[in-house]
C-alpha cells in the first residue's frame, strides 16, 4: 500500500515538472499577449507593473527572459545524476544576479554588473566540480581506490609497530638471558 501512494506522489511531482517544462514557451513569450501601451496588468490576482521599463510588456519581457531558463536550469540540477551537475550552479547563479537586478531595475542598468558576483560563485563550484572529477578519474581511469590504499597504509603501520613490539621483546629477551 505505502509502494502504491510513493508512486502516485512520484507520478504526480514528475508530471508537474514535465507541464511546467511544456508551458514555459508560453511563459517566455507572454509579454506578446499583453497590450504593448499598457502600464499595468493582472494577472491570477497578481499584478505587474512597468517597474521602471516603460510598459509592462517589457517588464514581463526582462522577468521571464530571466525566469524560464532560471527554472529550467534548477530542474535540470534537481534532476541531474552526473558528477558534474555542481556546474550548473554557476549559470543558475548568473540568471538569479540578472533576475534580482530586473526585479529591482534601480542601476537601469541590466546585465552588466552581474558577472562579479558570478566570478565569486565560480572561484567556488569550479574547484569543488574539478575535486569530484579528480577523484572519479582516480577511481575508474587509473584504478586507483582511495579506501583500499588508506587500509593498506593503517596494515602497513599496524605491521611496523609489531616489528617494533617484536625487536623490543627481542631485545629484553637477550638482556634476561644475559642476566642469567
Amino acid at each position: 500500500m505505502k509502494n502504491k501512494a510513493t508512486i502516485r506522489k512520484r507520478f504526480i511531482i514528475e508530471g508537474l515538472i514535465s507541464l511546467m517544462i511544456a508551458l514555459t514557451p508560453i511563459f517566455f513569450y507572454a509579454y506578446k499577449y499583453i497590450s504593448p501601451e499598457a502600464k499595468t496588468w493582472s494577472f491570477l490576482g497578481f499584478e505587474f507593473t512597468e517597474n521602471g521599463f516603460g510598459y509592462v510588456s517589457d517588464a514581463i519581457y526582462y522577468y521571464f527572459g530571466k525566469i524560464v531558463p532560471l527554472l529550467l536550469l534548477i530542474i535540470w540540477f534537481v534532476t541531474s545524476k552526473h558528477w558534474w551537475y555542481h556546474a550548473i550552479l554557476i549559470p543558475i547563479a548568473m540568471y538569479s544576479f540578472q533576475l534580482y537586478n530586473v526585479l529591482t531595475y534601480e542601476s537601469k542598468n541590466i546585465d552588466e554588473n552581474e558577472i562579479l558576483y558570478v566570478i565569486a560563485v565560480t572561484m567556488v563550484i569550479v574547484p569543488i566540480v574539478y575535486f569530484i572529477r579528480v577523484k572519479l578519474v582516480d577511481k575508474h581511469v587509473h584504478g586507483i581506490d582511495l579506501k583500499a590504499m588508506d587500509t593498506e597504509l593503517q596494515i602497513l603501520k599496524e605491521k611496523e609497530e609489531l616489528r617494533k613490539e617484536r625487536e623490543k621483546l627481542e631485545q629484553r629477551q637477550n638482556t634476561l638471558s644475559k642476566k642469567m
